[in-house]
């Protein structure tokens, strides 16, 4: 059974109709027609409209069909440079980025309305918040929809070749979401170098005023089946 007849399950279930449901979600009339596994973003909307979904069951099929506490996920860890403290037990929300403005407004705010749901991980380095990544620029380390886990930090506090998600300014109103390697550059102090795992992606020089908000990456989700 996949994702989206698990979903049609818990329609039937509280007696919901399809069409209601993709109505209000804004979904197209034949999206549970379909027998395969939905996306991450189909995924991570359906979970904020539902919050009473455990989000394992919904994606894995394991465990019950209504959360009675938030259940552990696998984690990816990533070739970190630095060492942490490690945290027997902790709640990581899991942000809707594309509800807010912007990442310095999530760094800012972190509303209870914005929290998809929570991960919990025994043992892990502390961690403010966790989203979903899209885009193929850190592929194959990260692939689009792959949850990352950060801590916000500030440019003082910086490692250079670190893994870092950080917002760019592109303007007065506009702003570049991003995760990428963060290296010293050779045009001085004031510019950091991003780069890519993705060969495919130039290395690119940006002035160190430009970075809005920052944080170091310290751990990286990744569902491999949905079956």
């Amino acid at each position: 059974m996949g994702s989206t007849e698990r979903m049609r399950e818990y329609l039937d279930y509280k007696g919901i109709t399809k069409y209601k449901f993709c109505n209000d979600l804004g979904f197209s009339n034949k999206f549970l027609d379909n027998s395969s596994n939905m996306g991450t973003d189909k995924a991570c909307k359906i979970l904020h409209y539902y919050p009473e979904i455990n989000s394992e069951w919904l994606l894995t099929g394991n465990g019950p069909m209504i959360k009675e506490d938030n259940a552990n996920i696998v984690i990816m860890n990533n070739d970190r440079k630095t060492i942490d403290s490690l945290h027997v037990s902790q709640e990581i929300p899991l942000y809707d980025l594309e509800a807010v403005a912007g990442l310095r407004e999530l760094f800012n705010s972190g509303k209870p309305q914005r929290v998809l749901d929570t991960i919990k991980i025994p043992n892990l380095p502390k961690c403010d918040g966790a989203i979903s990544v899209t885009g193929d620029s850190m592929y194959p380390l990260l692939k689009s929809g792959d949850i990352v886990l950060y801590k916000e930090t500030e440019f003082e506090n910086i490692f250079f070749g670190e893994m870092y998600l950080l917002s760019v300014k592109l303007n007065d109103w506009e702003e570049y979401i991003t995760v990428k390697y963060v290296q010293k550059s050779d045009q001085g102090t004031e510019f950091v170098k991003l780069v890519s795992q993705n060969s495919h992606h130039q290395p690119k020089d940006i002035h160190i005023s430009k970075i809005s908000a920052l944080a170091l990456i310290k751990a990286s989700i990744r569902i491999n089946t949905m079956m």
